[in-house]
């Protein structure tokens, strides 16, 4: 058992040794990054070497007091945790203890990468390949395989914390929504009583509140968009309780005349965002079932071709995204009641152009080609987290991270599957340890 132990540690001590010469070897790319993850490795092999002297000596002193290691490592990135929990059996005893995930999860987590699934605009079954993008993109091959613990093909729906929410492909014989966690790749099945390949269906998961040494509770929010007499349109919502297994639907309504589109309900301290195809933003407060919109910072008519959009969340703020004739603009939301939105970055497509002159040629002209929103952008914004946006230009996917203007190349949209380039399911992903405990 001693010399596995061993084994394993010097494993992980070359691991880390490997990747600190690789961010030596980048240096003058990312040195702020570089230094964190040295630092990491640096703290990791010590609390290694202190693990196994634990190990090796408990017979002559007794059980340690572990206190020093819940404490650093909770600290750590959960990709960085899911791995040592190979080291030892103590280690993943201690890593996957209800009492050390909750401290683990409430800490900052940071973005892992983006899933990405096609769709099909005008035939009814669904494309099943789910691509996933890390946001340390090294290039390589997509990871095609995260959800091939489910019982079924998948179309994903929602993601919130690490969890996400999914349902059946079509056609099915049984329609079924999954709520799962693709890291401990744990699943709960759920009756999907009124199937529809269009339904939204949002996913609400807050690590603070939602998970205790007991349970991991969620509430999911379908909106559906009907019509009154007088032709006039409004969303309402039906909220599912993990706490109380029912449905139930919401007395809150609220009028709006556009239809949601992209970003399939971003949760942010406790309210859920839609982005709308009309310069408008539907919120909706999931405890105290409240919705209301959100203007837009810029209307489209202020420009003479037409913008794309997207929303996301980046240090616990409301993002909003839009590339136009104009350039590459980003927003956060200061004031949900005076609905303030500040400039936080901007730059020109000819700025763009220049820093990015092996990617990009010609792209103020392409993008002024776009009329109508009917009419597929040149350059779209799929989805933001984290300071980083995935963006496509043409036929191919880019990660974008905005602050250190570092734009990776991932690859053609023919990688994922197929060429359709039909508004497709991104949604951001951040690693969570978070069990779902049962399985139904």
């Amino acid at each position: 058992m001693k010399y596995d132990n061993i084994y394993h540690i010097k494993s992980a001590f070359y691991s880390y040794r490997q990747r600190e010469l690789r961010f030596r070897y980048h240096l003058h790319r990312d040195r702020d990054r570089e230094r964190e993850t040295i630092a990491w490795c640096k703290v990791v092999v010590v609390v290694s070497l202190l693990l196994a002297w634990q190990e090796t000596e408990m017979e002559k002193f007794g059980n340690l007091n572990t206190d020093i290691h819940f404490d650093v490592l909770s600290r750590l990135p959960t990709k960085n945790l899911a791995e040592l929990m190979l080291v030892s059996k103590g280690w993943h005893q201690l890593i996957t203890d209800l009492s050390f995930i909750k401290v683990q999860s409430q800490r900052i987590q940071l973005l892992s990468g983006f899933f990405f699934q096609q769709r099909f605009q005008w035939c009814r079954e669904d494309i099943e390949t789910i691509n996933y993008i890390p946001v340390k993109w090294e290039g390589g091959e997509l990871y095609k395989k995260v959800f091939d613990f489910l019982p079924q093909d998948v179309v994903l729906l929602a993601s919130c914390n690490g969890l996400f929410c999914c349902r059946s492909c079509f056609p099915f014989e049984q329609p079924t929504l999954f709520v799962c966690n693709p890291l401990n790749k744990e699943w709960i099945k759920l009756d999907w009583a009124e199937p529809g390949k269009e339904k939204n269906i949002a996913l609400a998961f807050d690590p603070f509140h939602d998970f205790s040494d007991n349970s991991t509770n969620f509430k999911l929010v379908r909106v559906s968009q009907s019509e009154n007499e007088q032709e006039e349109l409004y969303f309402s919502f039906d909220i599912y309780s993990s706490k109380t297994k029912r449905w139930k639907l919401s007395k809150e309504i609220c009028w709006c005349n556009s239809n949601l589109y992209k970003n399939k309900g971003v949760f942010i301290g406790g309210i859920l965002h839609w982005l709308t195809d009309a310069d408008q933003i539907l919120t909706f407060n999931v405890d105290n079932e409240l919705a209301w919109l959100i203007s837009a910072p810029l209307p489209a008519v202020e420009f003479n071709s037409a913008p794309e959009s997207c929303i996301g969340e980046s240090q616990g703020s409301l993002h909003y995204i839009m590339v136009s004739e104009e350039g590459l603009h980003v927003w956060f939301l200061e004031d949900y009641f005076d609905f303030t939105w500040s400039l936080k970055h901007c730059k020109t497509l000819a700025e763009m152009e220049q820093e990015h002159s092996q990617f990009f040629y010609n792209l103020e002209r392409r993008v002024k080609l776009r009329r109508t929103v009917d009419d597929s952008p040149w350059m779209d914004p799929l989805a933001f987290k984290d300071g980083v946006l995935l963006l496509r230009v043409s036929n191919t996917i880019y990660l974008y991270h905005i602050e250190r203007r570092k734009m990776d190349q991932v690859c053609d949209i023919s990688k994922f599957g197929t060429y359709s380039l039909f508004c497709p399911t991104v949604l951001p992903y951040s690693m969570s340890l978070v069990p779902l405990l049962s399985k139904a």
